[in-house]
């Protein structure tokens, strides 16, 4: 009896999951309302890639990593106030 009514929970719960993914929109439109709508599609199909592959060279990614690593040394404030060099109205 238990696993009667254990499939049958299952079941109903693979059911109404399919039933709701139907009803949700799409995360990416077929048709672009807009421009850069359509510039983000051909990126993600990629249909206009360039044929040149860009790579970088040794020390192009040397430089890359030395600035990532110097970003780490600046402390991030707590708090960001007017004499920091915002200014924003309270």
């Amino acid at each position: 009896m238990n696993i009667k009514l254990l499939c049958s929970v299952v079941l109903l719960g693979a059911i109404s999951t399919q039933v709701m993914a139907k009803s949700e929109q799409p995360l990416v439109s077929d048709s672009p309302k807009s421009q850069t709508e359509r510039w983000l599609q051909l990126q993600r199909e990629g249909t206009v890639k360039s044929e040149y592959v860009q790579t970088a060279t040794p020390a192009e990614r040397e430089l890359a990593m030395q600035r990532l690593l110097e970003s780490y040394k600046h402390p991030i404030p707590e708090y960001y106030g007017d004499e920091d060099g915002g200014k924003f109205k309270r």
